[in-house]
């Protein structure tokens, strides 16, 4: 679909930019700060800075999802690219974050525009306390007219530098944008976009510059972190957070972010990149912290006829279409439902523990309560407590 999708593409017709006062989340890579070398690059920070400084000084508020405390460490301690041990990183990480930290403080400091740090790790917004205090307190500092400054949590929560959850803060940037209702997420790196294939290896590739749904399909078929392989995330990273990011009501694009003032200028209406339109209205945020997905306890696998109700009349999931239950969820948990290929169409709120829907699962719902000896309710998950992707 997404090769498809540039051909007929209309660019920039469908992107007029940000309206005054917007709320702009930048997510800056490694790759891009380090200007392709090892170490970070204080030319392209100032040129990041200055973006984001003059998007501010028009009433937008900036958040700031950065990458580059290793590379800052790497720099501090001397230490070569060819040393990545896991505990070299996050020590790297340790010494590198106030580094970065500094650099920005003084590259902010001369456009007068305070600045605050935030350090996140998967465990503090997957649940939904952690989601709300998170979520004060980025509002509160952008109501001040504060930049807040965001990285994964490196020191303590390993799986961002091991790559297997937020993939070079691809994700994480989705989930800031998703925390503060965000009206725009712009990642920038060192490639212009999704292409038809890897430009880097094939000349014949060619930027795709609208796709207007990500399936997850498509989001597997893509591979690991190339073209971008200074950072932690690539391609698939990116178009996860696209696709997240994009179905919680927020516009995304894909950019290079050694294109001139490409930030400012998207902002103002160009089409630089890939453009991943908002699809549908911005989310209530229960639902928006449900498609986070980072609180998922287990699976509900459903037949055809169920995902068509679910994704074309907008139903609830009764026991009758439901084929497996995996996981180890309870009443109350969030649980991911998948199709008869095991693609994700949707997560919600379960009435009902995983062994309770495999006593019920293909059932009649007016049979819960003879099967169970009580009910909860004829719907598994109710069509209020659910999201579909």
């Amino acid at each position: 679909m997404l090769k498809s999708q540039e051909s007929t593409a209309t660019t920039s017709s469908k992107w007029t930019g940000c309206a005054a006062g917007s709320r702009i989340v930048v997510k800056a890579g490694t790759a891009l700060l380090t200007g392709g070398g090892e170490h970070i690059d204080i030319e392209v920070m100032a040129a990041l800075v200055g973006q984001i400084a003059r998007l501010h000084s028009r009433g937008s508020e900036m958040l700031l999802v950065s990458s580059g405390a290793v590379a800052a460490g790497r720099r501090v301690l001397g230490v070569s690219d060819e040393e990545s041990n896991l505990p070299l990183k996050q020590a790297l990480a340790a010494v590198g974050q106030s580094h970065l930290m500094h650099t920005y403080e003084q590259l902010f400091s001369w456009q007068q525009i305070p600045i605050a740090q935030g350090l996140i790790s998967q465990r503090d917004i997957s649940d939904r306390l952690g989601y709300i205090n998170i979520r004060n307190a980025l509002m509160e500092l952008a109501r001040r007219r504060v930049v807040p400054i965001i990285n994964e949590n490196d020191v303590v929560a390993i799986e961002e530098l091991t790559g297997e959850v937020f993939g070079d803060n691809d994700r994480l940037s989705a989930l800031v944008a998703n925390l503060v209702d965000a009206d725009l997420l712009v990642i920038v790196g060192s490639v212009g976009g999704l292409y038809t294939a890897d430009p880097s290896i094939d000349p014949d590739a060619r930027l795709i510059p609208l796709v207007e749904r990500v399936t997850e399909e498509e989001v597997r078929s893509l591979g690991g972190p190339s073209p971008d392989a200074l950072g932690r995330g690539g391609m698939r990273t990116k178009l996860q957070a696209a696709r997240m990011a994009a179905n919680s009501g927020v516009d995304v694009f894909i950019s290079n972010g050694r294109t001139p003032n490409v930030i400012e200028r998207i902002a103002n209406g160009e089409h630089l990149g890939t453009f991943f339109p908002a699809r549908g209205g911005g989310l209530e945020s229960r639902k928006r912290w449900m498609l986070s997905g980072l609180s998922i306890k287990g699976e509900i696998g459903i037949d055809d006829g169920a995902a068509r109700v679910l994704q074309r009349r907008n139903g609830s999931l009764l026991p009758a279409g439901i084929v497996t239950a995996n996981g180890l969820f309870r009443r109350g948990d969030l649980v991911s439902i998948v199709n008869g290929e095991s693609v994700q169409i949707g997560m919600g709120i379960t009435n009902y523990s995983a062994a309770e829907v495999s006593e019920i699962k293909g059932k009649h719902s007016r049979h819960i309560a003879d099967i169970l000896g009580l009910t909860y309710g004829d719907e598994v998950v109710h069509r209020n407590n659910m999201v579909i992707v």
